[in-house]
C-alpha cells in the first residue's frame, strides 16, 4: 500500500489561508484517486475532497466549494489542499487518503484504502 504523510496544518485567524500537503511513497501515486478528509472533536470524520488519479476533475465537499482547492502532482507524489478564507467550523484534523475503487468520485471514508497520520488545522475567530 501506499504510505502518505499530511503537513502544513497549524493554527491561522477566520479569513485566512493554509496549504496542506500530502507527500506519498511506496507505490506509484497515479495509482490512485486522491481524498481529503477531516475529523473535529466528537464528530465523524467527513469528506472534504477527492481528486482523481490523472488529476483532472474534482469535487468538493458543499462547505468547501469555492474556499479549498485541491492537486496533485504524480510526477512528485504529492496531492495538496489549499484552503482559502478559512472559517472556525473549519477547525479539524486534517487527512489524506488514497482510493483504488475504480468509480470516481468516492467520498465514504470506507472506499479509501490508506490514510495518513492527520495534521491539526486550527482557525480562530
Amino acid at each position: 500500500q501506499v504510505q502518505l504523510v499530511e503537513s502544513g496544518g497549524g493554527l491561522v485567524q477566520a479569513g485566512g489561508s493554509l496549504k496542506l500537503s500530502c507527500a506519498a511513497s511506496g507505490r506509484t501515486l497515479s495509482m490512485y484517486h486522491m481524498g481529503w478528509f477531516r475529523q473535529a472533536p466528537e464528530k465523524e470524520r467527513e469528506f472534504v475532497a477527492t481528486i482523481n488519479r490523472g488529476g483532472g476533475s474534482t469535487y468538493y465537499a458543499d462547505s468547501v466549494k469555492g474556499r479549498f482547492t485541491v492537486s496533485r502532482s504524480n510526477v512528485q507524489n504529492m496531492v495538496y489542499l489549499l484552503m482559502n478564507n478559512l472559517e472556525p467550523e473549519d477547525t479539524a484534523v486534517y487527512y489524506c487518503a488514497a482510493s483504488t475503487v475504480v468509480n470516481w468520485p468516492r467520498r465514504l471514508p470506507y472506499e479509501y484504502s490508506s490514510w495518513g497520520q492527520g495534521t491539526q488545522v486550527t482557525v480562530s475567530s
